[in-house]
């Protein structure tokens, strides 16, 4: 039952380009429901698990692990994935989660902050000296600057940033064959060009080290999802901010005052990376740089 598994997750990342992130919560979750199968049914195979089994996985969640309903969702969802793979590649004959309901779940608006609160976040690096702090001080207006995601940020290597044409190339962390160029204003340029000439030299102990990531943690190695969300808490709390903000506000914040400025939602959407407009329509109530400069408070 297992190998099932591991053969689903290889087909998801190698025809459907799953990102590693993606596999992984779906290996957890799968994983969780053959736990729960194995120890609390008599099924021996996947051809024996039917509706009723399904539905007590699904109690189970919601009542004994009090899950949130969207996590519930989640792992119901890739329960019916993994059921549907199972049914299209001839391994069942029928599909038990076919008619399995997944939990309502209640939509939450994405949470922003002001432009005024943004830029107290921004120039918090600043109260600081050193290396680190040159290398905080773009990290934050490139958050700002792109609305790119935490992971889109971290992998992003030196040769990615243009900083004479004022943009950036964001390989997707959904999908690696789908890149998006970014602009950013002046001032997010100006703090990468300082970082990259100035900064991470110094970060970068070992000048013959092999190392492409622009971004680099104090050891000279790229910085990590955990390391960046520790840099953003570090500046959220000397800024005054609510503890509740984290880098992906940033994101929020970016997509919501490019909007609220004029900005049209399929260009926002776009920038962002989103696959679907209506992803970006929550943030509502042809030329990208041309709307990124009408648009963004910064760019004016």
């Amino acid at each position: 039952m297992q190998q099932q598994i591991k053969d689903f997750l290889h087909s998801l990342q190698v025809e459907k380009g799953y990102s590693d992130n993606t596999i992984v919560a779906y290996r957890n979750d799968l994983n969780q429901f053959l736990d729960f199968v194995e120890e609390r049914t008599e099924v021996e195979a996947w051809n024996d698990v039917d509706k009723k089994c399904l539905a007590r996985y699904v109690d189970v969640l919601k009542n004994e692990r009090e899950y949130a309903s969207s996590t519930v969702a989640r792992k119901v969802a890739a329960t019916k994935s993994f059921f549907r793979y199972l049914t299209n590649n001839g391994l069942l004959e029928e599909n038990p989660s076919a008619t399995l309901d997944s939990p309502k779940v209640r939509k939450y608006l994405p949470t922003s902050i002001s432009v005024e609160e943004v830029e107290r976040l921004l120039k918090a690096p600043l109260k600081g000296t050193g290396c680190r702090s040159v290398r905080d001080a773009a990290l934050l207006e490139l958050l700002y600057a792109t609305g790119m995601r935490v992971s889109e940020v971290v992998a992003l290597d030196v040769e990615h940033v243009d900083t004479k044409n004022g943009c950036v190339h964001c390989v997707s962390s959904r999908n690696e064959h789908r890149e998006r160029v970014i602009p950013m204003y002046p001032r997010a340029v100006d703090a990468l060009q300082s970082y990259i000439e100035e900064g991470r030299p110094k970060l970068l102990q070992d000048e013959e080290e092999d190392e492409d990531a622009l971004l680099l943690n104090h050891r000279g190695h790229r910085l990590t999802r955990q390391g960046l969300w520790l840099i953003i808490k570090k500046y959220v709390r000397q800024a005054g901010l609510d503890d509740s903000v984290t880098p992906h506000t940033l994101r929020h914040s970016f997509a919501t005052h490019l909007l609220n400025g004029g900005a049209d939602v399929r260009r926002v959407q776009g920038l962002l990376g989103h696959a679907n407009v209506s992803t970006t329509q929550v943030y509502t109530k042809d030329n990208l740089r041309e709307v990124y400069d009408e648009t963004h408070p910064r760019a004016k």
